[in-house]
This record gives C-alpha cells, sequence and structure tokens, in this order.
C-alpha cells in the first residue's frame, strides 16, 4: 500500500488528507502529523481578541479525521528528510511515498528586540487571552498595532483588528488614538494603489493613523524605535516577522527567499514526490509580489496535491494544478466585511479586486468557518 506523510494538521493538510482518502480511500496510507491536537481558523483570533467570541467555540479535534481513515499523531517533528520522503515524528523515521510539507510559518518573536517583553503577539492564539484582557482593560491613552516584517499571514488581519478594536471602543466610550504601521509601501501591495487606496481611507475615516514605509528595528518600554524616529504607545499589539519552522529551514527546502519554493502550479519542490503547501511556501506573482498567505489558499494546493499524488499512485499523469484563485475578507466594524478577491496567478498581471463592506461578507466570513468545521469534523 502507497504511504503519504502529511506535515501539519491546518488548512493545506487537512485538504490533502481529506482529498486523498476521497480518491483513493483503503488504498492509501496517510498519517497527518501536528503538535496541536485541534484545527481552528485564523481569523477567530480577531474575534477573541475583542471578546465578540471564544478561540475555543472554533476549534475542532484533529482526530476526527480519524473517521476517514486519516492516521492523525500529535507529536513532535523533530526532522524532515526530503530526498528520501521521510521525517522524524518523536523519534520513529517514518518513511512515505509522497511527502507533504504544510507547516505554516513560524512566529520569529526574537527577530524584533524587546517584542517578547513589550508587545502583546496578536498572531499567536497563546497570546490572545492575555492581549484580549489588555484590550478591556485599556481605558485610554495610545493604541499601536504594528506589522514587524513581510510577507506575512492573512495580510488584511491587522487592519481588521484596528477597525473592529475602533468599533469597541466607540462602544466603551473608550477615548483613545489608534496608529498602525507596516514596513511596506501601502497597506496591501497586492491590491495595487486603488485598493490599497480604500482600505487607508476606512482607517481615516475611523480616526486610524496609517504609517507605511516604517520598519521597526526594536521596541523599549512605551515606544517602538525606527531609524530615524520612535512612536510612543500605552499598549502595543504586534505582528511578528515570519520565517518557516526550523525543521523545514534545516532541510534543504528553502530557497533564496527564505521559504520554500515551488512550482506555483504543481507545488512540487526540487525533490522528488515532495510537495509543499500553504504559509511556508512562497510563490511569486507576475507582478512580483509574493502570493498573500491564506487559509483559502492552502486548501486549494492541498486538494490540487492530492489530485495529482492520486493520479501518480494511479499510473496517470496529473493534470490538476493550482489556479490561485479566491480571496479574504476584511472585517471593518458595525457586522459588515470588505472582500479582497481575484485570480492572483494570471498573467502579464494578477487581477486582484476590492470590494466594499457590506453584511453579506460578513455573513460569509461566517459562514466560511462554520462549513468547514462541519464538513471536516462533523
Amino acid at each position: 500500500m502507497k504511504r503519504v506523510l502529511i506535515l501539519g494538521g491546518g488548512f493545506g493538510g487537512i485538504a490533502t488528507a481529506r482529498r486523498l482518502k476521497q480518491k483513493l480511500a483503503n488504498d492509501v496510507d496517510v498519517i497527518l502529523v501536528d503538535r496541536r491536537d485541534y484545527f481552528m481558523v485564523g481569523f477567530r483570533k480577531s474575534w477573541a481578541l475583542v471578546g465578540e467570541s471564544t478561540l475555543e467555540a472554533g476549534q475542532k479535534p484533529l482526530e476526527s479525521l480519524s473517521r476517514i481513515g486519516v492516521d492523525v499523531r500529535r507529536a513532535t517533528i523533530e526532522a524532515t528528510h526530503p530526498q528520501e520522503k521521510s521525517a522524524l515524528v518523536d523519534g520513529e523515521r517514518i518513511q512515505a511515498d509522497a511527502l507533504v510539507v504544510a507547516l505554516g510559518a513560524e512566529l520569529n518573536t526574537s527577530a524584533v528586540p524587546g517584542f517578547d517583553e513589550h508587545a502583546f503577539n496578536v498572531y499567536d492564539a497563546n497570546d490572545i487571552p492575555r492581549a484580549a484582557k489588555a484590550l478591556s482593560d485599556f481605558q485610554g491613552g495610545r493604541l499601536v498595532i504594528g506589522i514587524f516584517g513581510a510577507p506575512y499571514k492573512c495580510p488584511p488581519a491587522p487592519y481588521e483588528m484596528a477597525l473592529m478594536i475602533r468599533d469597541r471602543f466607540k462602544a466603551r466610550g473608550v477615548k483613545a488614538s489608534i496608529e498602525a504601521f507596516t514596513p511596506q509601501p501601502m497597506s496591501l501591495p497586492v491590491l495595487g494603489q486603488a485598493g490599497c487606496d480604500l482600505i487607508e481611507s476606512r482607517l481615516a475615516e475611523n480616526g486610524i493613523d496609517f504609517y507605511p514605509n516604517h520598519k521597526a528595528t526594536a521596541i523599549e518600554a512605551g515606544e517602538v524605535v525606527f531609524a530615524n524616529k520612535r512612536m510612543p504607545f500605552d499598549l502595543l499589539l504586534g505582528v511578528p516577522p515570519h520565517r518557516p519552522p526550523a525543521v523545514v529551514r534545516e532541510s534543504g527546502l528553502v530557497g533564496e527567499s527564505g521559504w520554500v519554493e515551488v512550482n506555483k502550479r504543481t507545488l512540487e519542490t526540487s525533490f522528488a514526490d515532495v510537495y509543499a503547501i500553504g504559509d511556508v511556501t512562497q510563490i511569486m506573482l507576475a507582478n512580483g509580489k509574493p502570493l498573500p498567505k491564506a487559509g483559502l489558499f492552502a486548501e486549494q494546493m492541498g486538494e490540487t496535491v492530492a489530485e495529482r499524488i492520486a493520479s501518480k499512485f494511479a499510473g496517470e499523469e496529473p493534470v490538476a494544478t493550482f489556479k490561485g484563485e479566491g480571496g479574504c475578507y476584511l472585517e471593518v466594524g458595525g457586522g459588515k466585511a470588505m472582500l479582497v478577491q481575484g485570480r492572483f496567478l494570471v498573467e502579464p498581471e494578477p487581477e486582484v479586486s476590492l470590494a466594499e463592506a457590506t453584511t453579506g461578507f460578513m455573513d460569509e466570513k461566517r459562514s466560511f468557518e462554520t462549513q468547514r468545521l462541519m464538513e471536516w469534523f462533523g
């Protein structure tokens, strides 16, 4: 029997496992390894941060995938050996006929001196309860939301958080300034100037000051340090720099970009029968910008890889390709959300747009989570 080893139980890993079982059923041994025992849609962190819901309300046990025949293992991946299509998992070497690396992006707080001491990491589910309490206790002053590196996953999220927090402050009668900064030249470069103008206008309309081209070098008590200025804060919510996990960086899979570079249509790496999907990869678009790191794309990549592996196991020529079509929602408060959508891999230029905020898009955002949790976990 053929075996597929999937490292990572996020959108991409789950989608790969499910599609393989749909295609090959009991003719394939699918092992999925993750250090966590649950799956959670990333944008739930924003809801938990502002007190709209809890993290736990959106968590489902990965073990539920065993009902469709997936061998789910909660374990530590100690090493990845792509040349052998194997990994060392809790001391056990697992060999496979195909290896899928879906380990996501690691939050590298150590890259910014003072981050751990002075900032709340709003991209770390473990730090969200602490950040939510600090936000709930905040009675006024200067709130700063900082993006400390790029690329980072779910690009609209920091701006979404700023708008949702402003909404909550209004409801509570909290008088506070909110500022957001990014090292990038505009809020969401993949959108182009017109789309970024819409987001930045929305921030301005809500009294949120936005600072592009601001690359922080350190954080000190009450101040973010830049090359030629300092930004005071009373409360700092930070998005730390991202990088691939150590077991990926040490595996020989990472290219000059610092990420795993793959064939953008087939998700193949430079190693035979080894694929990488989701946030651990970097796919460059025709305009020289990277494909956004988003759950929907990881899911689509996983399904593509599963189709290709299934065809290869069946002795057929794989034809499935990753289309890079879709998008994500940007919640703006007041029960509304914008929609960033596009055909990101088309040439000579990606076709990306931003739809104005509606309650319908907010309903779609909620359904995005609900549908997957129900379909994947029952």
